[in-house]
């Protein structure tokens, strides 16, 4: 993670603060339509500027909501404990059908319209429930979502799938999607 300053640019923001995005628009409306976008290779002191907000007060918006995220993750090591003890929880595969099918880690479900409202009907708000995705950079929007449907014990999985393979279970073929 990098140090945030007046000349880092919008994308090692989101690369390094994968929920300051989300952050960014919720207090702002910065970047989530085409009226408020930035572009990747602006600097934050740019799009404050632009934008007539105070930089000082936008990183630390950027880094309290960053800490806030990581206690809606866990590492792949607390999984795997999770896992070893057999403890209760549903382990949910976010990403699409054909990543799924082609690896997952075992005893996921993979996340459909179907599941998820099986899920907002019969889990109570002491449910844990864990979504995990490719590299962990997208988890925190759905999870906030569960949590916002009165499943407080939701969790995402921190460097997602790929961070599983490469820390805990290497028989997982590591993949790369030409958008990453």
């Amino acid at each position: 993670m990098i140090s945030l300053d007046k000349d880092s640019t919008m994308d090692e923001l989101t690369r390094s603060y994968p929920g300051a995005r989300r952050a960014l628009f919720a207090k702002y409306h910065i970047g989530g339509c085409s009226s408020c976008a930035y572009q990747p290779e602006e600097t934050i002191s740019e799009v404050c500027l632009r934008n007539s907000l105070d930089l000082s007060e936008v990183i630390q918006h950027v880094e309290d909501s960053h800490k806030h995220d990581k206690e809606l993750l866990i590492s792949p090591q607390q999984l795997a404990s999770m896992i070893d003890n057999s403890a209760p929880f549903q382990l949910i595969d976010t990403r699409t059908r054909e990543e799924h099918e082609a690896v997952s880690i075992a005893d996921s479900q993979f996340l459909t319209e179907a599941l998820q409202q099986s899920i907002f009907a019969q889990c109570t708000p002491e449910s844990t429930i864990i979504l995990y995705d490719h590299t962990g950079r997208d988890v925190l929007d759905k999870v906030a979502w569960f949590v916002g449907h009165s499943l407080p014990q939701t969790k995402g999985l921190e460097g997602g799938i790929d961070a599983y393979s490469q820390q805990i279970d290497s028989s997982l073929p590591r993949y790369r999607l030409e958008l990453d």
